[in-house]
C-alpha cells in the first residue's frame, strides 16, 4: 500500500477528475489493460497502462476504479455496478462491462505486477 501522503496526492488528483470520489480502497502500482480481439482470437495490449486506484465514491455508483494513464492522457474509468463481470485468473483480472456486453464486444484483461 502507498504511503497517507502519496494516497492523499493521489486521491487529490482522482477528485480532479471526479469529485465524488471519497476514498482510495486499494492500489496496484502497476497495471496493463488488454482487449480479446475475437476475429484473431487473440488478446491485444491497448494504449492503457499505469496504476489502478479502487475507491468509494459519495454518489451512485458507490464503486469504481481508474487507471492513471502513464502512455497518454486517457485514463480509463469503471463505475463498479451489478454488470461489471469479474473472473480471476492469476495474474490476470478479467472483467466485462455492461457495454461489452449488450454488443458482444471484447471482454478486457488486467495484467497487475505488485
Amino acid at each position: 500500500m502507498e504511503s497517507p501522503r502519496r494516497l492523499d496526492i493521489s486521491l487529490a488528483a482522482l477528485q480532479r477528475q471526479d469529485p465524488y470520489i471519497n476514498n482510495i480502497v486499494d492500489v496496484a502500482s502497476q497495471v496493463a489493460l488488454y482487449t480479446y480481439n475475437n476475429r484473431a482470437n487473440e488478446w491485444e495490449k491497448t494504449e492503457v497502462e499505469g496504476t489502478l486506484f479502487i475507491y468509494t465514491r459519495l454518489a451512485s455508483p458507490r464503486h469504481g476504479f481508474t487507471i492513471m494513464n502513464r502512455l497518454n492522457m486517457e485514463n480509463l474509468t469503471e463505475p463498479i455496478t451489478k454488470d461489471l463481470d469479474f473472473q480471476l485468473q492469476d495474474p490476470f483480472l478479467l472483467y466485462r462491462n455492461a457495454r461489452c456486453k449488450e454488443n458482444h464486444k471484447q471482454t478486457h484483461k488486467l495484467l497487475m505486477c505488485y
